[in-house]
């Protein structure tokens, strides 16, 4: 068990009995807006994925706070008493079930009337064993049901692939499902919601539109990286991905499932083992230099830092595409 997730849990628990974290009164009121919003709608999002959805689409009507800072891994946060006063003054709750668990219990005892969870807003799924996708984590999970994205739905299937918005046509079905919930928890606002997602989803479908023609050709359509974020998206461009961890970046790979991708870089012609921004790259660089291959960046975008290449959703997700056709030798 993770140390830190149960000391976060149980402090946010003993916080919630010794009544230090109050209910707002304006969690109630979704129209107005209220609290430290200054009249605009106070919305209180996960970490990075969420929290671009929703000042994307809330534009100038919501004040948006992210429980996940730059630089923090999304996966061991624990919050703070302050945070967890934030989240239970907030009027619209935006989260993705199943990538922090400490949040998913927060957010389960925080009362507030809109909450929604991104997760009932696509259909999930389970990506350990399915040809195309990484075959290091058989057995684990089942697959996720589809949802019709009602706010309080239930959420991933545990085991489901959390990581929906790195397929830029899930994650637009999601940025569809918060626009309609804003229009909602904000119906004065409602038309200005609908056009912003309107003009998210357009560039959403221009960023699909780019990884489609920039993969379709290319050497290998495999790649290693340090852990499983990549399902959906090799899922939907037709690659294989072979994570060195498992979906949690905090899972120690085997040396079975060391030699295993030895022997998988050497069969596929891959080139290059990718690392990312937030998790420790020293597994990567020693099967890198074990191997004799490259090694680049591959942003699975929970969070955006001075060391991101790119400063929002989009220019990171390019970014991630010219690293991909570099390695995996796209024509």
């Amino acid at each position: 068990m993770n140390v830190r997730r149960l000391i976060s849990t149980t402090a946010l628990a003993g916080a919630t009995a010794l009544g230090l974290v109050t209910l707002s009164a304006c969690s109630g009121t979704s129209s107005a807006g209220g609290g430290k919003g200054g009249g605009k709608l106070d919305v209180v999002v996960s970490f990075y994925p969420m929290q671009y959805l929703a000042e994307q689409i809330g534009g100038d009507h919501v004040e948006v706070t992210t429980l996940t800072k730059p630089g923090v891994e999304p996966h061991d946060l624990e919050l703070k008493l302050r945070q967890a006063s934030d989240l239970r003054q907030a009027d619209y709750v935006l989260y993705l079930k199943g990538v922090q668990p400490a949040v998913d219990e927060a957010i389960a005892q925080s009362g507030v009337e809109h909450i929604v969870d991104a997760a009932t807003l696509t259909t999930m799924e389970n990506h350990g064993t399915e040809v195309g996708h990484d075959h290091g984590h058989e057995g684990e999970g089942h697959e996720g049901e589809e949802h019709e994205g009602e706010e309080h739905g239930a959420g991933a299937d545990a085991g489901a692939d959390p990581h929906v918005w790195l397929d830029p046509v899930k994650y637009a079905e999601v940025a569809q499902g918060v626009g309609d919930s804003l229009a909602k928890a904000d119906p004065a606002h409602a038309a200005d919601y609908r056009k912003n997602t309107g003009t998210l989803v357009g560039k959403l479908k221009a960023l699909d539109a780019k990884f489609d023609a920039g993969l379709k050709n290319s050497t290998t359509r495999t790649f290693i990286t340090t852990h499983s974020a990549f399902g959906y998206l090799a899922e939907r461009y037709g690659l294989d991905q072979h994570g060195i961890a498992g979906i949690d970046p905090e899972s120690e790979p085997s040396p079975a499932r060391i030699k295993e991708l030895q022997s998988v870089a050497k069969q596929e012609k891959v080139s290059t083992v990718f690392f990312e921004t937030l998790a420790t790259d020293r597994t990567a660089r020693t099967l890198a230099k074990d191997t004799g291959l490259r090694t680049d960046v591959l942003d699975p975008l929970e969070g955006i830092t001075d060391r991101s290449k790119g400063d929002d959703y989009l220019s990171v997700m390019e970014s991630n595409l010219a690293a991909l056709q570099k390695a995996l030798g796209a024509k």
